[in-house]
């Protein structure tokens, strides 16, 4: 990056982008944080006002913005594919319009060609639309993140913690590569701004491919110092009885967690590491980022 650079990111106050935030504005860009309800924002950036389904608000917002982060969708709503699709293709086009040079996506992680999820197939039609207009899209796939306030992540701890013994489904055996919250992070502030990142998709993901299964069993030895819950498979659990078992359990919603359970059959596993030569550097391990995860839960006040 040759010269300080305006940046906006939408979803300040999430999971990613409240962290994104101060992350970017140590990196020496300026940040415009873009919420509903700029009068309330107490993190860090500059607040501004936008709503991706409100395309004046969005001029606003993306004017004399440089690279704009768009990490939003609406995952806790029945049509959410529809939804997201129309606020991506709205934002593309207000971005090429005021010329923004690039925009910055996380999406989800699954092989070409394969039946994927709703949900997945949600963000790859996202990454495409994103683009319509013209501004270069460099898109990071992420499988779960894991993080204090991550939806996937949450499902993990509280079950772990909620549930002495758990009857759990076959897609406990699929694989995934889950990555560290602070890893996503340094990869998204990493591509800012780069020529060579521009126009291209690069997948993330953390040292091991681990079944859910297995990282259940991390996540409690780590939380417990050794504990593992007793998991007993069973041949069918759908993904409807799946959110329904969740809710009871769990606070995550029902919607929420449907969708998220329709995307566990299908493997998400890294087959391409050219992130690490656009932003170098090893990623952290599964267990250290079940650590971090919990000791930020910890420095909250709250309990593991």
């Amino acid at each position: 990056m040759s010269e300080r650079s305006r940046v906006l990111v939408t979803g300040a106050t999430g999971f990613i982008g409240r962290r994104l935030v101060p992350s970017l504005i140590e990196a020496g860009h300026e940040v415009r944080a873009m919420t509903r309800r700029p009068d309330d924002y107490a993190g860090s950036g500059d607040p501004v006002f936008g709503d991706v389904s409100d395309a004046d608000s969005l001029r606003g917002a993306l004017e004399g913005v440089r690279v704009a982060y768009y990490l939003v969708h609406a995952l806790d709503q029945e049509d959410f594919e529809d939804r997201d699709a129309e606020n991506a293709r709205t934002f593309g086009k207000v971005a090429a319009d005021v010329g923004v040079e690039q925009i910055v996506y996380l999406g989800g992680l699954g092989e070409e060609g394969e039946e994927l999820s709703p949900h997945l197939r949600s963000r790859r039609e996202v990454e495409g639309l994103l683009g319509e207009g013209g501004v270069p899209v460099t898109v990071l796939r992420a499988g779960i993140v894991v993080g204090h306030g991550g939806i996937s992540w949450e499902l993990t701890r509280q079950l772990v913690k909620n549930l002495p013994a758990m009857v759990v489904p076959r897609w406990v055996d699929t694989r995934t590569q889950p990555v560290a919250v602070d890893d996503a992070v340094r990869y998204l502030v990493g591509v800012a701004d780069k020529e060579e990142a521009r126009g291209r998709v690069f997948e993330i993901g953390g040292p091991e491919v681990l079944t859910y299964l297995e990282m259940l069993n991390v996540a409690s030895e780590v939380a417990t110092g050794g504990r593992r819950v007793p998991m007993i498979k069973v041949p069918v659990l759908t993904p409807r009885l799946s959110s329904y078992w969740l809710a009871l359990v769990t606070d995550v919603d029902v919607t929420t967690g449907r969708n998220l359970i329709d995307s566990m059959s299908t493997e998400v596993i890294v087959s391409d590491t050219s992130i690490r030569d656009v932003v170098p550097g090893d990623p952290l391990p599964y267990a250290e980022a079940v650590r971090r995860a919990l000791g930020e839960r910890l420095a909250e006040g709250e309990s593991v």
